[in-house]
């Protein structure tokens, strides 16, 4: 039987269910269950990072009905903020019912940067970089043969002349290397430390600063989607208010940084989750995602909002994502393998569209609630369960103590522990 991301009334079952369900549907291993519900061991995180007295634990959910490209994809979520994964499932509900998600990306290709200083003539310089390219990427190939062996290595070599900074002109060379399926950042270091001493030859300078840029804006994916406005009505909201509310909450992004700032971290609120679930390196996702909203000099939006011809609304998002299936955390962390398991992909190019379509899934339900009923009412809604179990609730007393304090509109700690200390709590 195919998977299928269509999961109606997942949320109303127990963890153990859920688990079960999710590990029968992505067909997952027995070491893989395990790992849900186990995770990273004191020894297997003693050998990750130095220093280590313990281990940190985020929730890890599940994003329902996404249709990536014609394929349904389970999408799990490692996030701790309330309205997340289900504002994500809801919109992804939405847009499959309307063709799914249509995505793309570019070829895996990172680079690789080498600060040349004390160069006598920065133009000389640059002509016999150049003029060696071939020899310098034939030599840079040597140097991760597993990766070239599986169809990446070096791609080109590429120079550009600083004549204005703080210390003077330098040069700056770009070893723009394809890692395939894997993020890349150990291999992309190890090719620019062993170029630099022939980059030093050639030019008579001193190589100072070699490692990768995580504005990775030649490994992009983008996610786009269109949806009738009929679609998008709700409640006393006409698909036509609720389709212009969105455009005009767009188009406040577009042109503020401080709203873009908030409007591309509800983007994220989508992308970072996975990433972490997958054991990917959130914060160059995040670095390489704010560069590249600032690429032409303003901050802005990375995501666009319109009217087709027709009155649809229709999304695109467009971002650097620069992410492994395999190495790094992925290899060593059973949960992360777990994730990787239930997202069942094929390469990294896949995982990084998934993600776009995550982003954009989770930007329209941002942008529905704010234009529309305002971002707190759903979100206070689930908050009020967190309020209540940080009051002492338990088991059952949660769901119904945080009802009671969404019924008040007082949704404060204080309140619970009062809600608690009445007769028959």
């Amino acid at each position: 039987m195919p998977l299928s991301s269509r999961l109606p009334g997942f949320y109303q079952k127990s963890v153990v269910e859920r688990a079960a369900l999710i590990a029968a549907e992505a067909g997952l291993s027995l070491e893989a269950r395990a790992a849900l519900a186990d995770g990273l061991t004191l020894d297997q995180a003693d050998h990750m990072i130095e220093n280590v007295i313990g281990t940190f634990a985020l929730p890890l959910a599940v994003a329902a009905n996404f249709t990536v490209n014609g394929r349904d994809v389970l999408v799990p979520m490692a996030i701790e903020e309330p309205s997340v994964v289900a504002s994500a499932s809801y919109m992804a509900r939405l847009i499959r019912a309307n063709g799914g998600f249509t995505a793309g990306s570019t070829e895996p290709e990172m680079i690789g940067q080498i600060q040349l200083l004390d160069v006598r003539d920065p133009a000389v310089a640059e002509t016999r970089i150049l003029a060696e390219k071939q020899a310098l990427l034939s030599l840079v190939n040597q140097v991760n043969p597993s990766i070239v062996a599986r169809g990446g290595g070096a791609r080109d070599i590429e120079v550009r002349q600083i004549a204005d900074s703080p210390i003077g002109p330098f040069l700056i060379v770009h070893v723009i290397y394809d890692t395939r399926d894997a993020m890349g950042a150990n291999a992309v270091n190890t090719v620019v430390e062993s170029l630099a001493p022939e980059i030093e030859a050639l030019t008579g300078g001193r190589v100072h600063l070699r490692i990768l840029s995580n504005l990775t804006d030649r490994r992009r994916a983008w996610a786009s989607c269109r949806l009738p406005a009929a679609a998008l009505a709700f409640d006393s909201f006409s698909g036509e208010q609720v389709r212009d509310g969105i455009i005009a909450a767009y188009a406040f992004a577009a042109v503020d940084p401080y709203r873009a700032a908030t409007h591309n971290k509800g983007i994220l609120n989508g992308i970072d989750p996975v990433v972490i679930a997958t054991g990917n390196d959130w914060r160059a996702i995040e670095a390489g995602a704010h560069a590249y909203a600032a690429r032409a000099g303003r901050y802005t939006s990375l995501s666009t909002w319109t009217q087709g011809v027709d009155g649809a609304l229709e999304g695109r998002l467009e971002l650097p994502l620069a992410v492994g299936i395999v190495g790094g955390a992925t290899r060593v962390h059973p949960t992360a393998q777990a994730a990787l398991q239930i997202l069942n992909l094929s390469s990294a190019r896949e995982l990084a569209e998934v993600l776009a379509a995550v982003g954009l899934a989770q930007n329209l339900g941002a942008l529905r609630a704010l234009s529309t009923e305002g971002i707190q009412r759903g979100h206070m809604s689930l908050h009020a369960r967190q309020i209540a179990a940080a009051a002492g609730a338990t088991s059952d007393q949660i769901d119904r103590i945080a009802a009671q304090l969404v019924a008040e509109g007082q949704i404060r700690v204080a309140r619970a522990r009062e809600l608690l200390a009445l007769p028959g709590a």
